[in-house]
């Protein structure tokens, strides 16, 4: 039996890698109806984020691959390390401290369920 699957990168998610990966975990192996509910009335904000890149995992199925949208589920949704950038913020007496603002990439796959 040949599965197609369809994936979607976001590169650059302005959030630690910590705080997406608190979302990301609820919405793995969940249809997409269940995982765009939980997205939408998730508190956080990263959700917002996360739900475009399940959108364009969506419309890639439906327009690049032809599948049918009723059937898929979210096979793997996973997030790493991306850049980091370095702000510093100064001090007293000549001294400054870094301030360290992270980026997250987020991949998420998705498979037809037959």
């Amino acid at each position: 039996m040949v599965t197609k699957e369809v994936k979607a990168i976001h590169k650059m998610i302005r959030s630690s890698t910590q705080k997406v990966n608190l979302i990301v975990r609820d919405i793995r192996n969940k249809k997409i109806s269940e995982a765009m509910n939980l997205l939408k009335f998730s508190q956080k904000r990263v959700s917002k984020e996360i739900l475009k890149t399940l959108n364009s995992a969506i419309a890639n199925a439906e327009n690049n691959n032809n599948l049918d949208i009723d059937k898929l589920i979210v096979k793997e949704a996973h997030v790493g390390k991306s850049i980091r950038l370095k702000r510093y913020n100064p001090q007293s007496k000549g001294r400054a401290h870094q301030i360290i603002k992270p980026f997250s990439r987020l991949t998420i796959v998705l498979e037809e369920k037959l």
